[in-house]
């Protein structure tokens, strides 16, 4: 099978979405597929205002096709709802092809967090773009519901995995300070809710693993905190191991991939209840979650660390990959020119 796998996420941006791609795209040549990617880099591409390291490939439509009438792919997926994405379908749409998306970030919260626009206009768009075809890709079953109250008429469970070789306990004594150590990962960004944790009166040291448009704010604001910026692969892993609790303070992810990763170095999870956390974290021996984040903390201190490896040994890539491709809609007859305007 030739694959054509459409995202606007990929390297060098460091996040669940790319990873998940890489690895599942990785797999899948494995299996004998060939997968191409249509990635931003590969085109014309201007920075996201207010995040730099998203390149938004715009005017991107006439490659796009061209290239896609030369791979013609047995199957196409279009992984995000960007300037590629939105080219992907429309090429889809024009000659009445199946293709199948997947739904990875909450666009409409962040939209609203950043601008107070109302959830209904970025749901309208969302489920616009994905109702076109013919299965729409999410990580956990509380949010296949969720996206079909939103008015979505076709997502389906794919579910995620996670290294746990790269990812596993390890040496206590990397971050400096007097414990407990306290960690987040990931993008430093207003709508991950990260000041949620940095204000909290807790015991311990605050560290702060990533980067983003909100790091220089915060870490004035927050002196005590430490920044350690980007770390990749087994620094990553490293890290997260050294960490007593890892703290998940958003209120709008998906999944959280990383809560995966933390448990599978045998770290429990603190987080608020709600989408995403209430997906991963699915036993009170691995994790709290209250609407008292501190509380939350300090309950996750008391938990054993052999009970979070044990939980995320349960996560495979192989699984992921296997129901990535089972999902997949054919395209069962040749691709030819457009036979229709939209």
């Amino acid at each position: 099978m030739k694959l054509a796998l459409i995202t606007d996420a990929w390297r060098p941006q460091i996040n669940g979405v790319v990873t998940t791609l890489s690895i599942v795209a990785e797999r899948l040549q494995g299996y004998g597929h060939t997968v191409e990617t249509f990635t931003p880099e590969q085109f014309r591409n201007w920075p996201c205002p207010t995040y730099p390291e998203i390149r938004l490939a715009l005017g991107c439509e006439r490659k796009v096709q061209r290239r896609l009438d030369t791979l013609r792919p047995d199957a196409i997926h279009i992984a995000t709802e960007g300037p590629l994405g939105l080219a992907a379908r429309r090429y889809c749409r024009q000659r009445e092809l199946p293709f199948t998306t997947s739904f990875h970030t909450l666009y409409a919260e962040y939209v609203n967090v950043r601008t107070g626009a109302p959830l209904s206009w970025g749901y309208r768009f969302l489920s616009w773009f994905h109702n076109a075809g013919e299965r729409a890709m999410t990580a956990t079953p509380g949010l296949v519901e969720q996206l079909k109250t939103r008015g979505f008429n076709n997502p389906v469970l794919w579910s995620r995995g996670v290294d746990t070789e790269l990812f596993r306990p390890g040496a206590r004594d990397l971050l400096p300070g007097p414990g407990p150590k306290l960690m987040y990962v990931g993008r430093v960004a207003v709508e991950k809710n990260i000041e949620a944790f940095l204000a909290l009166d807790v015991p311990g040291v605050k560290y702060i693993v990533g980067d983003g448009p909100q790091r220089a704010e915060l870490e004035q604001r927050y002196p005590k905190a430490v920044f350690l910026g980007y770390q990749r692969g087994a620094e990553l892993a490293r890290h997260i191991a050294a960490a007593d609790v890892f703290v998940f303070p958003s209120h709008t992810d998906t999944f959280g991939l990383v809560m995966l990763e933390a448990l599978a170095c045998g770290v429990p999870v603190a987080a608020f209840p709600v989408q995403g956390p209430k997906d991963v974290i699915l036993s009170e021996k691995v994790g709290c979650l209250d609407a008292d984040l501190g509380k939350a903390i300090t309950t996750a201190l008391t938990l054993k660390r052999d009970d979070c490896r044990q939980y995320a040994l349960g996560y495979t890539w192989e699984q992921c990959a296997r129901l990535f491709e089972s999902h997949l809609a054919p395209i069962t007859r040749p691709l030819g020119e457009p036979i229709r305007a939209t």
